[in-house]
């Protein structure tokens, strides 16, 4: 008999890093919430694709550098045998190009190993729920690392608009995701309501199929859509 007190489901979060006593302070902070579950840990990207497989989490937290296999190719595997996978990446420096790989092989988040707890277990349950762990200081830090990569606003414009399918509504909220805003902040811009505005963020991932709100950034990013 299920007791009335506990929460009906807990995430199934799975920690991958080669540093045990980072596994075990994530754990801690993890262990600590009622509507969360540490159902494995792995040591480096081999065992976390292991463990992905046999233990199903709803969140995987990644570590990028690791032994034998690193976290980027490892998240390339999980999300390949399972597109439904949640992926948060860790790292120690937000301007890291080894984690934004780890966000274009599928992960949906990045996230700071020296975030404060309360962060840590927001990003995963934003993640459990289809939306993504990337703040505004984060987006920024992304086009700053790759400004040189992207398309120059002439180059952009001569192509053919990759927004076309969307409505200006659509747009905006596309640009306003590009530049980190939550759906509670879109909604402030816009003078929507955040069901509203979570209604179009699902028809702007269906329209230019994207898995992600996080990919809806790296998306806008690659076609020129932000400024530097």
């Amino acid at each position: 008999m299920t007791d009335p007190g506990l929460p009906q489901q807990r995430l199934r979060v799975l920690l991958v890093d080669d540093q045990a006593l980072v596994r075990l302070g994530f754990r801690m902070v993890l262990e600590a919430e009622p509507d969360l579950h540490v159902v494995g840990e792995a040591a480096d990207g081999v065992e976390a694709v292991r463990l992905a497989v046999e233990t199903r989490p709803d969140v995987i937290l990644m570590d990028v550098r690791m032994p034998n296999l690193d976290g980027i190719e490892a998240t390339r595997r999980i999300v390949a045998a399972n597109p439904a996978a949640r992926i948060i990446i860790l790292t120690t420096f937000d301007l890291d190009e080894y984690a934004f790989g780890g966000l274009r092989a599928g992960a949906s988040g990045f996230l700071l190993k020296d975030a404060r707890p309360a962060e840590l277990t927001a990003a995963i349950r934003a993640v459990a729920a289809g939306d993504a762990a990337i703040t505004g200081r984060i987006t920024r830090s992304m086009l700053e690392l790759f400004a040189d990569r992207l398309p120059a606003s002439g180059a952009a414009q001569q192509a053919a608009d990759p927004t076309a399918v969307l409505t200006p509504r659509e747009r905006e909220i596309l640009l306003a995701m590009a530049d980190g805003l939550t759906n509670g902040e879109i909604g402030a811009k816009f003078f929507l309501t955040e069901s509203t505005v979570k209604t179009h963020v699902g028809r702007v991932l269906a329209k230019l199929q994207l898995r992600d709100r996080v990919h809806a950034v790296i998306f806008a990013y690659e076609n020129g859509l932000v400024e530097s």
